[in-house]
């Protein structure tokens, strides 16, 4: 059998060969996201306010899915590294089951959660409430396929094939993308379907996604055979969990922090809140090479770990802390020379640039601080500590940010909400050293 190259490629390239096609796959990921809120603000205001009432849950039901797709990313990888094949196939099979259970629970949360949800959240609007549950219903009802695909997704990455991986995203994305506006607006015969059109378009871009994702491994990834079983190997279940379920719930509580850093930003101005959602739109966009080699990086710690090559999976961290401050340095110089021309590409107003230009410059060094951080959480995971990696996650984007915005908002300077991430991400540095050093001589030890 021919050796697979995260075993024997070198390091320095590898880190890069894995890493691109993930950067490529988030981006266009979150381009389609963008031009699925364009399409639906054509609609009406109240439907692109349920949408953005929908995301909380959306946040939610990507935390189940993450849940298992981080966890499986290890175990496999792991087991691949160790060349246990009966161990793959369990794992395999373990995730697709773990699919299912997911979807059954998005499935009967749907059934009771969503209208007492959307009444509160939209203070009791009718209109807003009809247009998020039509939404959100369809979405979750679906959901099957959204929870094949983060797993189908996962055997490429897994195996080192991260290049199928964009294949089968990019199939899902264009899909979506075609489909988006013939649902919504009733194109080529069609009736209009509104906001159910774009969640209609939106599953059936999932559930091709997925098939493509069956279709690629069952014929270019043989190294991890796909079956499903009604009985799971539970110890497989536990492997996946133990290193996944962190993540997800660290995904959770993220949802909750954006929800308390907008009651604060409120009380500034309804602009303030704005400028925070474009922002996040920025942040999600600018951080795509960073989120994309520390998706690639999970495997390749994994897979050297569980084949006892150490070094490797050390240096993999070290090549892909040089590569993502080498590309974010370009990025953070867009960022400080060119803020006014950014936020007009979101039609800013003037009190808008005035609250945005001096945010943008301050959260680009804080996202520059957080690379460090980001690359370590991943780390973690490659070598199965996931709750040290949700630790890490949560001590910098929940409890330190926490203190340091509830300390800052008495100061009624809203300068201070933007520097309060700053001084969440330097003080969470020496605990991910800490923890670094710990994990790091844990694992020599075992290895030894």
């Amino acid at each position: 059998m021919e050796e697979n190259k995260m075993a024997s490629a070198p390091i320095k390239k590898l880190v890069l060969t894995t890493g691109i096609p993930l950067m490529i796959s988030l981006l266009i990921s979150n381009l389609y996201n963008f031009v699925d809120s364009i399409f639906v603000a054509h609609i009406s205001e109240k439907a692109l306010t349920a949408l953005s009432l929908a995301n909380p849950i959306q946040v939610l039901m990507s935390a189940l899915g993450m849940a298992n797709a981080v966890g499986l990313n290890a175990a496999i990888s792991k087991a691949l590294g160790k060349k246990d094949q009966k161990e793959v196939e369990q794992t395999a099979t373990s995730a697709i089951w773990l699919a299912f259970i997911f979807w059954l629970i998005l499935v009967t949360l749907s059934l009771f959660i969503l209208k007492p949800y959307f009444l509160s959240q939209s203070n009791h609007n009718l209109e807003i409430t009809n247009y998020g549950i039509s939404y959100l219903r369809i979405c979750m009802l679906s959901s099957l396929g959204v929870m094949g695909q983060w797993v189908f997704d996962r055997f490429t990455i897994s195996s080192g094939k991260t290049h199928l991986f964009l294949i089968t995203l990019s199939s899902g994305a264009i899909v979506n993308i075609i489909l988006d506006p013939i649902f919504i607006f009733g194109y080529f015969g069609l009736p209009q379907m509104g906001i159910a059109g774009a969640a209609i378009a939106t599953i059936i871009g999932q559930f091709v996604g997925a098939t493509m994702g069956i279709i690629i491994n069952k014929k270019y990834n043989k190294e991890i055979p796909i079956h499903f079983s009604l009985i799971p190997n539970f110890k497989c279940v536990k492997n996946i969990l133990s290193v996944g379920v962190p993540s997800g719930i660290a995904q959770a509580m993220l949802s909750m922090m954006g929800i308390y850093v907008n009651s604060i930003l409120i009380d500034f101005s309804s602009t303030a809140v704005a400028v925070n959602g474009v922002l996040v739109k920025i942040q999600s966009l600018i951080l795509v090479p960073i989120w994309g080699l520390n998706n690639g990086l999970v495997p390749l710690v994994a897979y050297n770990y569980g084949s006892h090559q150490l070094k490797r999976s050390f240096d993999s961290l070290k090549w892909s802390l040089i590569y993502e401050y080498g590309i974010f340095i370009i990025l953070l110089i867009l960022l400080e020379l060119f803020p006014s021309k950014i936020l007009y590409l979101f039609d800013a107003s003037k009190h808008m640039l005035q609250m945005g230009v001096p945010a943008m410059r301050i959260l680009g060094f804080a996202y520059l601080i957080s690379i460090v951080s980001l690359a370590l959480s991943s780390t973690f995971q490659g070598f199965s500590k996931g709750l040290q990696a949700m630790i890490l996650t949560l001590s910098r984007q929940v409890i330190l940010l926490f203190i340091f915005l509830t300390l800052f908002k008495s100061f009624n300077q809203i300068n201070l909400i933007w520097f309060a991430y700053i001084l969440a991400e330097v003080c969470c540095l020496p605990i991910g050293y800490m923890m670094y050093k710990k994990i790091k001589k844990k694992v020599i030890e075992e290895i030894s």
